[in-house]
């Protein structure tokens, strides 16, 4: 399983049976190829469809069904499309069980920047404040460095999509908890050494008695 599979495979583990979720665009959209047998997620895209089902296969794409970042998705039987109006109601009204989002930065307090990189141009942060204030569980998948360069730091220097709104963080290097103390590693993937998750994080990692080591069983 390459990084963005292995990210999206452990986000799957995190859902219960019956959340309404929405993904991200990018590497969270294939959290839907990973749900676990008998767990029926409702994926939710702020465009307007509630029942995203997983990507199409190549060739089967229909160009009337995609996602708010333009993506081809499928549906699920009893899948429905409603307005933007409908659509962000359900994500303001608290409704969301969780919303998956990438990130250029997240810091030890919580905070989120994923929408603006200082210098570059960009169409604008789309429904992704909503989502981080409406949702009731924010977790944020990425791979831990970009480049090589800290994503996640003590304080973010990028715009923030939103302050103190993080719940979660997994990435290839293993999973995260921001708590009123900082930011708690969970879990550690089975290829990495503390010392290695420590060099590669802007922020202090407080490391309890019981981290475990993420298992991959796919």
């Amino acid at each position: 399983m390459d990084k963005k599979n292995l990210i999206a495979w452990r986000v799957a583990q995190e859902l219960n049976n019956g959340d309404v979720v929405n993904l991200g665009i990018g590497l969270p959209t294939l959290v839907a190829n990973h749900i676990p047998e008998g767990i029926n997620v409702i994926f939710q895209a702020e465009n307007g469809i509630i029942g995203v089902g997983p990507e199409p296969e190549p060739g089967k794409e229909n160009k009337d069904v995609f996602n708010a970042g333009g993506a081809y998705v499928t549906t699920k039987p009893g899948a429905v499309f409603v307005d933007s109006a409908t659509s962000f109601a359900i994500i303001r009204g608290g409704h969301v069980a969780a919303t998956v989002l990438g990130a250029l930065q997240v810091d030890e307090k919580g905070n989120l920047a994923n929408w603006l990189v200082p210098g570059k141009r960009v169409t604008g942060m789309g429904g992704a404040m909503d989502l981080v204030t409406g949702a009731r569980q924010v977790i944020v998948a990425m791979e831990h460095t970009a480049k090589s360069s800290h994503k996640i730091l003590k304080e973010c220097t990028f715009p923030l999509t939103g302050a103190k709104v993080v719940n979660k963080i997994i990435t290839d290097m293993g999973v995260m908890e921001i708590t009123d103390k900082g930011i708690v590693l969970r879990e550690i993937a089975s290829n990495v050494t503390l010392d290695e998750i420590r060099e590669a994080t802007g922020a202090e990692l407080i490391i309890p008695d019981d981290l475990k080591v993420m298992q991959v069983n796919e």
